[in-house]
């Protein structure tokens, strides 16, 4: 699929370049900060976008804003009236097999830096830094595992933390699936001033080793090893569902909105539940409950 990922890759962003595609900023001019090491955005890769809309606007009232700009193949999604992500019909991409997924955005302090980093540590730059316009300067990589993921460098206008406050049905944590969790934390070590905490997490039948990395003194990300063999390495998303009956809801109605159900409704050692669904085109989200009130533990989709 990696050959068909950077080709479809490097058209859309050739076309951002030579037609200055002018993105909007990821947050109003002096409200953001510098945060490298943060996810700061996800973009989906759809062949099903109409049904795409449906579903998520259904499940998690978002709404959906093309970008005005003639020739564009991207749509902004918003939450709440927050801008949370983007979204790609890759049918206008000249690619045959389906590359539908959700690609996680990590802040970087020199994006061009980053890409060298990345390539000399045996990831692959599937496609060189880009201008965005206001959005900042974008590559899209892929680690030594494959796990594909992009780099942003903003003007200093990543969004602010907002500590505590994850909105329902917004991103919640982002964390990578790795063949070699060690390997991994080293090498995104490289892109960004992580400081890593290893924790144990799963059940005392299946332990799990799980790597916190944060920056800026706040949790980013995790990164664990992939919870199967037979799954390619992959980051995962997590959506932040209020409660138990929330969760089980939308899982219940995934299938009669065109997605699937890819693991069920299932209890967290550490409190709470998790879940995954597919949206129509197939690219695979979780879910992961978080209360209202109190101070819940880190998402971890294996334990």
């Amino acid at each position: 699929m990696k050959p068909v990922l950077i080709a479809a890759l490097a058209s859309l962003l050739a076309a951002c370049a030579a037609t200055r595609f002018d993105v909007p900023a990821l947050s109003e001019p002096g409200q953001g900060a510098s945060l490298p090491g943060k996810i700061v955005w996800h973009d989906l890769l759809t062949d099903t976008p109409a049904d795409t809309k449906a579903f998520y606007g259904e499940l998690f009232e978002w709404s959906f804003e093309p970008l005005d700009v003639i020739g564009a193949n991207y749509t902004l999604i918003r939450h709440q009236g927050r801008l949370i992500g983007g979204m790609v019909d890759q049918n206008q991409l000249p690619n045959e097999a389906d590359i539908s997924q959700w690609v996680v955005v990590l802040s970087v302090g020199d994006v061009a830096a980053a890409s060298r980093a990345v390539a000399g540590a045996g990831g692959t730059v599937l496609t060189p830094p880009t201008s965005l316009g206001g959005r900042g300067t974008i590559s899209v990589v892929a680690d030594p595992d494959g796990a594909v993921f992009a780099m942003l460098q903003t003007d200093g206008e990543d969004p602010a933390d907002d500590l505590g406050k994850p909105q329902v049905g917004g991103f919640l944590w982002d964390e990578l699936w790795s063949a070699d969790a060690s390997a991994a934390v080293s090498f995104y070590q490289g892109l960004a001033e992580f400081k890593v905490e290893e924790r144990q997490a799963g059940t005392q039948e299946s332990p799990v080793t799980y790597n916190l990395l944060s920056s800026q003194g706040v949790p980013r990300l995790g990164i664990r090893q992939r919870p199967v063999d037979d799954i390619r390495p992959a980051w995962a998303s997590y959506l932040r569902v209020a409660d138990e009956a929330g969760i089980r809801d939308i899982v219940g109605r995934t299938g009669e909105l065109g997605g699937r159900v890819l693991m069920p409704v299932t209890p967290r050692p550490a409190g709470g539940f998790v879940a995954v669904i597919a949206g129509p085109s197939g690219a695979a989200i979780a879910l992961q409950t978080w209360p209202l009130d109190g101070e819940p533990t880190i998402a971890s989709g294996g334990e």
